[in-house]
């Protein structure tokens, strides 16, 4: 990255700082629920988790459900109700 006024080098920065916050947050939280993974590998997994939307012809009511396979085991305590909310 290339930035040339001293308000984009301090966003920059700014951003930085952030996404290295959410990064050791997200390797705390699998610390605590004993999910022997590295951050890169949780999130490489989680790319692989399939979400479909479908809506019900009579009533038109959305419903949505996760798809997770075999694999996704080992990171589903990251997708269950509260995890986020309850560290």
């Amino acid at each position: 990255m290339f930035h040339f006024t001293h308000r984009r080098i301090k966003a920059h920065v700014c951003i930085c700082f952030v996404v290295l916050k959410v990064y050791k947050e997200l390797e705390r939280l699998l610390k605590l629920s004993n999910i022997n993974m590295s951050v890169d590998k949780v999130l490489a997994l989680a790319q692989t988790i399939v979400t479909i939307q479908m809506t019900l012809p009579e009533n038109k009511q959305v419903i949505n459900r996760t798809i997770q396979m075999k694999r996704h085991q080992r990171i589903a305590p990251l997708f269950s109700d509260g995890f986020w909310g309850t560290h």
